[in-house]
């Protein structure tokens, strides 16, 4: 019989991972059946080949489970011309009914310029409509105020070789180890190359922390009392660069003044951020000394009421030394998502419009003239916490929310579903069929089916200012389509297709170019007139490149201000007399704790792609709490049990992790688990959400909150070929395993009602059992034709469930005997790799430990043994603590 020929791997293609602002680049192999193999990009020059864990794993998320494929309207399958009809049509009666301002778009920084170029142009230059916002509101607006303050412009001044530069990295606010991890490898690398000292500020000690030379746990909300400290030191040691300060910036007595009026010394400033006073001088002995610092800072400072003044506090320290705008120093703001950048440079958020131009006058008739948009707005729009507020009040009938899900990631999530049902229209271009935001109603819903990374092709602007091209390597699935396609067939049906025939991306990125060099004399920093004229070729072949890149130039600029002139009217630099801080809390016996919220190593945003991979999903299955020890005792928590958080917006319950990596008073909990991953686990549905007065970031570092311990009766894990809905009642998270799907649950229900349930889920299936009802234990394996198809384990709601050898049990294709006596007895026959340590390579606790107990005394070395920690290396603080208490162990 003749067998079918393969198909043929298609040769790699040079692309751009979708995580974070680092802007790896990435070679993709398709290999002809949908699947794809990944490697890092050698010649990317922002990761050189490197990938984290995340970026490694990209192959394992392309599949189409749970991909919406076509369009819907109200719940209904429809044609594209019928839901593209759909939209044109309610957003133009509501449009004469209410005003165009009654229509709202909520994009993504996940989105390519193209596409937010396009929706900027559709609905603040042709609707009228100002109220476009992003969810990179809530990653990076607090440094783009803080930018535009200082330089009078959106501009980071700095790129990410001034990291291999560095004598001293402060990192503020910043897990980068683990949210950046290949500039974080940059910076390690450089402290072995050339001795360069690593500080971090922020209240948890995180794995960036536990490598660094210095950490300062500061009180929340204290990063102004600490740099202002600083100027004050810089001032008093005689350390200012005052040619600089005079001939290049305005406003320093002022800035300084008020410094003073925070924190005087050195002595003053620990009093104010909670720090000891010698680890205070020793940074601020660092700083002085060094001349060539570089200061990253990221969601800790920005994703806070006072994040601007943060964001100003540290860009004022390297203004009064001069350090910025030459090798190895500057501040530089370390971007959460692939492409805020480029929603920046196209207008994306609310106070902005295209091309880094605002609302004076003059900018708005620029951009009405070249887009020939008589109906361009002429003032802001609402913020993101404020739009949604005006859809919670009525204000805003229709809303257009594309590639983000923030009935998970914004504050007062809980709130905002109930607004979104009393919409008049509600439209989401979505990839995933079954995130939040996706499965919300209003009066008239409307799901559009969008490309994916892979599929899509257009550019992304990394936090360097380096636009990389993102190429489509997988074919469009089902009836998925381009965002700025959707947009541009609505704008046509809306009457505006003279601005809106575009048919490829390459269009797009030329109109977006030239518009950036359009009436440009210099006095804007965005430009990158030099590719306007880019032919579709060029484009499709073009490298990186950063901005600007006017006309007549063929580099990008690496640094910019290396000449001292900014973006102001009189081209000086301003320092900002900023607020002292505000009190993280008030003090509540309520709520006596302080909420902060973040990321964990190997999950996105809210798991709609990483949620797809098993490798990923091994680090972190569950949502978790930190908790210090002092507060774990304070409230009856338990190491791996279970507590409630509760703030003023709602609660969530999760498992408990201690350690004194938090400070006391302080709790952590990661945000990216959803109601498609856990039964109630949204972490920023709990934050207050208070914005910035002058960014309007809302607030998700510091919200008053209570805990208290919750006991189940019983634990478990369930392992299905297929996803299975949990019962209700049960406390649940979701984990994608090798072969399936599996459920970490907890419930008041006994063994005995577990093993009913078991047998009512699988009818006629045959069941093998191991019961021990007087002990609350429960095993049972189920088999079709022989094959298994699910694996149940429960026990007594104090014993936390460890399911690593179910998983390797469940992964191979054929079940031996001695595998259905491991899924029964709990024990194993043979080697264990343990819980995931190293995603990359998908090496487990036990072979590490196993390679450390054989004589790996070092990182280096473990590494050797068993390849743990060679990749991206965000596992190696994990290894580095392993180390002692194992060798410690063997030595006994």
């Amino acid at each position: 019989m003749t067998q079918p020929t393969p198909a043929l791997a298609a040769p790699a293609v040079k692309t751009t991972c979708p995580y974070c602002g680092v802007g790896c680049g990435v070679l993709a192999t398709p290999d002809g059946q949908g699947g794809v193999g990944i490697a890092g990009d050698p010649e990317h020059p922002a990761n050189f080949g490197r990938l984290c864990s995340k970026g490694s794993a990209l192959g394992e998320t392309v599949d189409l489970q749970d991909r919406l494929l076509k369009p819907m309207v109200d719940g209904q399958a429809a044609s594209w011309e019928g839901a593209l009809g759909a939209v044109a049509g309610g957003l133009k009666r509501i449009a004469e009914r209410h005003g165009p301002d009654s229509i709202a778009f909520y994009l993504s920084g996940q989105l390519l310029t193209e596409d937010y170029y396009v929706a900027n142009k559709l609905a603040k230059g042709f609707l009228g409509t100002p109220h476009v916002d992003t969810n990179s509101r809530l990653c990076m607006s607090s440094a783009v105020a803080a930018h535009r303050r200082a330089f009078g412009s959106d501009t980071v001044p700095g790129c990410y070789e001034d990291l291999d530069e560095a004598d001293v990295i402060v990192l503020v606010g910043s897990n980068a180890a683990w949210c950046h991890p290949i500039l974080f490898r940059r910076m390690i690398d450089a402290r072995s190359k050339r001795g360069t000292r690593i500080v971090t500020v922020d209240p948890r000690r995180t794995q960036t922390g536990e490598e660094a030379d210095l950490h300062l746990g500061i009180d929340p909300g204290t990063d102004t009392a600490l740099f202002s400290g600083l100027l004050v030191h810089l001032a008093n040691a005689g350390k200012l660069d005052v040619r600089f300060i005079e001939e290049h910036t305005a406003g320093f007595e002022g800035a300084i003044e008020r410094a003073r009026q925070i924190a005087p010394s050195a002595a003053a400033t620990a009093q104010a951020t909670g720090l000891a006073e010698a680890d205070v001088q020793a940074f601020f002995d660092l700083f002085a000394k060094t001349q060539k610092v570089v200061t990253g800072f990221s969601q800790g400072v920005n994703q806070s009421a006072q994040g601007t003044d943060k964001g100003n506090a540290i860009i004022n320290c390297h203004l009064a030394t001069g350090r910025i705008g030459r090798p190895g120093m500057g501040p530089l703001s370390l971007t959460g998502q692939p492409n805020a950048m480029g929603g920046r440079e196209v207008g994306g958020l609310a106070n902005m419009l295209a091309a880094h131009m605002h609302f004076a006058p003059e900018e708005v008739d620029r951009v009405r003239r070249f887009w020939k948009a008589p109906n361009i707005i002429t003032g802001e729009g609402m913020k993101a916490v404020a739009l949604f507020e005006a859809i919670e009040r009525g204000k805003i009938k229709a809303l257009w929310v594309m590639g983000t899900n923030p009935l998970v990631s914004m504050p007062r999530a809980d709130r905002i579903r109930e607004a979104i049902a009393g919409l008049d229209l509600y439209v989401v271009s979505e990839a995933i069929a079954t995130s939040d935001s996706a499965r919300a109603r209003a009066k008239k819903t409307v799901l559009l089916p969008a490309l994916a990374w892979g599929e899509k092709d257009g550019t992304v602007t990394n936090s360097e200012r380096r636009i990389s091209r993102q190429r489509a390597f997988l074919k469009a699935p089902g009836e998925a389509r381009a965002d700025w396609a959707i947009m541009g067939d609505v704008a046509r049906r809306l009457g505006f297709g003279d601005a809106f025939s575009y048919r490829t991306a390459a269009e797009i990125f030329r109109e977006h170019a030239a518009l950036s060099t359009f009436e440009n004399d210099g006095t804007r920093d965005f430009d990158i007139g030099g590719l306007a004229e880019i032919t579709d070729r060029a484009y499709d072949a073009h490298p990186p490149a950063q901005w600007p890149l006017p006309k007549r130039e063929t580099k990008g600029r690496a640094r910019l201000f290396t000449d001292g002139r900014f973006f102001t009217f009189d081209r000086r630099a301003r320092f900002v007399a900023v607020q002292p801080p505000a009190l993280a809390q008030a003090a509540s016996a309520a709520r006596p704790l302080v909420l902060n919220t973040g990321r964990v190593r190997d999950h996105w945003h809210t798991m709609t792609r990483t949620g797809k991979s098993q490798r990923l999903s091994g680090h972190r299955a569950v949502p978790f709490v930190e908790v210090h020890p002092d507060d774990a005792a304070r409230f009856g928590l338990k190491d791996g049990g279970f507590a409630r958080v509760t703030t003023e917006a709602g609660h969530a319950t999760v498992e408990v992790t201690v350690t004194d990596g938090v400070r006391p008073g302080s709790v952590f909990v990661p945000m990216h688990w959803s109601d498609m991953t856990a039964s109630d686990g949204r972490a920023a549905a709990l934050a207050r959400g208070v914005p910035d007065p002058v960014s309007g970031q809302p607030e998700l570092k510091a919200t008053p909150a209570a805990i208290e311990p919750i006991a189940y009766r019983s634990r478990g894990y369930l392992l299905t070929r297929t996803p299975l809905s949990a019962p209700a009642g049960w406390w649940w998270a979701r984990a994608t395993v090798l072969g399936g799907s599996g459920l970490i649950f907890a419930t008041q229900e006994g063994s005995r009602e577990m093993a009913l349930a078991i047998r009512g889920l699988f009818p006629g299936q045959e069941l093998a059992e191991y019961v021990d009802h007087a002990r609350g234990l429960y095993r049972c394996a189920v088999y079709s034709d022989g094959k298994l198809v699910a694996a149940l384990s429960v026990a007594p709601g104090d014993r936390r469930p460890d399911w690593e050898l179910a998983k390797q049990v469940f992964a191979q294709p054929d079940i031996e005997a001695v595998d259905r006596r491991t899924l029964l007895s709990g024990r194993a026959a043979g080697a264990s790799s343990g819980p995931v340590v190293c995603a990359c390579h998908g090496v487990g606790l036990d072979v590490i430990t196993a390679a450390i107990a054989g004589g790996a005394g070092s990182v280096e070395a473990v590494g050797a043994a068993c390849k743990a920690g060679t990749n991206c290396g965000s596992c190696i603080p994990e290894i580095r603590k392993l180390l002692p208490g194992a060798l410690a162990r063997n030595a006994a």
